[in-house]
C-alpha cells in the first residue's frame, strides 16, 4: 500500500553560532487514505514538521519517501512541481491574491501545474469543488468580500484544484469560531472519505478528534500516539473527545 514514509528525521537550525534541534529522529509512516493530526505544546516543532515532510522547508538528516518518491533526492525544480501537482496546503492565514477573485485563486494552481490539462476542465472542477463547498455564490467576489469560514473552505478548494495525493494542514480552523471550524472540519473529512490522506496539526482537541490518528509531539519529538479509526458518525464524537482528553492528559497536555 502506498503511504508517506517518514525516518529519522532532524532538523537543525543555527542560531548565533547555537545549535536548535528542533526536529529528533523523528519516523513515522502515513498510509494513503489516513487522516492524521499532529498536536503537542507550542514550541514542540509541530508546524516545523509539517513543512519538513511536505517539502517546503529542507531536513538536516532522515528521509522522507513521499508515496515511492524520495524528496531529499529531487532538485529544487522538482520539488516544486511535486508541490504543486501531488501535494495540496491549507493554512491558517489562507495566502490568498488580494488582486484576484476567488475563483482565480482557485484555479491558479491549475493554471500553473505543467500537466497538460485542458482549461476548461479546470474551469469546470474549480465550479464542482465551489458548489460541493456550498461556496459557488462567491466565486466573483473579492477575498476582503467573504466570511473567515467561506475563505477557508475557498482555500480548500484550491488545495484540491490538482487533484493532490496528499493535504498538508497547519492550523487549518486556528483563525475560525467554533461554527465555521466544525463546517471546515466535515468537509475535510469528506474529502479523506473519498481518499485524499491528511495530515494537519493542530492545538484544538475538537479538531483532532475527527482524525483517525493523533500523534503528540514534544521536545521536538513524538512521545505517543492513539488511534481512533475513521470519523465517520457526529454521535461518537463525544466518546471520542473523551478518550482523547483522556490521552492528552496522560501525555502532559
Amino acid at each position: 500500500m502506498n503511504s508517506l514514509k517518514v525516518k529519522d528525521l532532524c532538523k537543525t537550525y543555527i542560531i548565533n553560532k547555537i545549535q536548535n534541534n528542533v526536529l529528533r529522529n523523528i519516523s513515522f509512516e502515513i498510509i494513503e487514505g489516513e487522516m492524521v493530526a499532529v498536536m503537542g505544546p507550542s514550541g514542540s516543532g509541530k508546524s516545523t514538521l509539517l513543512y519538513v515532510v511536505s517539502g517546503m522547508d529542507n531536513l538536516t538528516a532522515g528521509k522522507v519517501d513521499y508515496f515511492g518518491k524520495e524528496m531529499s533526492s529531487l532538485g529544487a525544480n522538482e520539488m516544486s512541481d511535486l508541490r504543486l501537482d501531488e501535494m495540496g496546503f491549507v493554512f491558517q492565514q489562507m495566502h490568498m491574491l488580494k488582486n484576484l477573485s476567488i475563483y482565480d485563486n482557485i484555479i491558479l494552481p491549475a493554471y500553473q501545474s505543467k500537466k497538460v490539462k485542458d482549461r476548461k476542465e479546470i474551469n469546470n472542477r474549480a465550479r464542482d469543488l465551489m458548489h460541493k463547498l456550498g461556496i459557488s455564490e462567491i466565486a466573483v467576489n473579492d477575498t476582503n468580500q467573504v466570511s473567515g469560514g467561506q475563505l477557508q473552505r475557498a482555500c480548500i478548494c484550491r488545495s484540491l484544484i490538482n487533484s493532490p495525493k496528499m493535504i498538508f494542514a497547519d492550523e487549518p480552523t486556528g483563525a475560525l469560531n467554533q461554527q465555521n471550524s466544525r463546517e471546515v472540519m466535515k468537509e475535510l473529512n469528506g474529502i479523506n472519505q473519498e481518499g485524499t490522506t491528511i495530515m494537519l496539526v493542530t492545538h484544538d482537541m475538537k479538531v483532532a478528534v475527527r482524525c483517525d490518528r493523533i500523534m503528540y509531539l514534544e521536545d521536538g519529538a513524538i512521545k505517543g500516539e492513539i488511534a481512533l479509526g475513521k470519523f465517520t458518525d457526529e454521535n461518537e464524537f463525544r466518546e471520542r473527545e473523551r478518550k482523547v482528553n483522556n490521552w492528552l492528559m496522560e501525555m502532559g497536555w
